[in-house]
């Protein structure tokens, strides 16, 4: 499992890019973000770019423990889909709309 320290941000972003690209070559898809405490829209690049080096492999990157503040960046940015980041509360919301109808 590839397993991020407690920052990613424009200051550690590329040899944080770097390095999972490496290990997504290698096939690793697991993502730990748990630890993440301080993140900025790098994070997301970042994590998107791993997603495509992913894909192109025929793979999935999972993230887990992701932080409320990078789902919200995702979010902003409309690629929370694209990381499997979409809302719980939205998909819950999605679903009582259904069932009312």
């Amino acid at each position: 499992m590839l397993s991020l320290g407690p920052s990613l941000t424009n200051r550690n972003a590329a040899a944080v890019l770097r390095d999972g690209l490496a290990r997504v070559a290698q096939g690793e898809t697991q993502v730990d973000c748990g630890a993440l405490t301080q993140v900025d829209s790098s994070a997301v690049a970042v994590l998107l770019a791993w997603q495509r080096a992913a894909s192109a492999r025929s793979q999935s990157l999972a993230l887990n423990g992701v932080p409320a503040q990078l789902a919200e960046l995702a979010s902003l940015y409309g690629v929370d889909s694209l990381l499997g980041l979409a809302p719980a509360a939205s998909a819950a919301a999605t679903v009582a709309e259904l069932h009312r109808h």
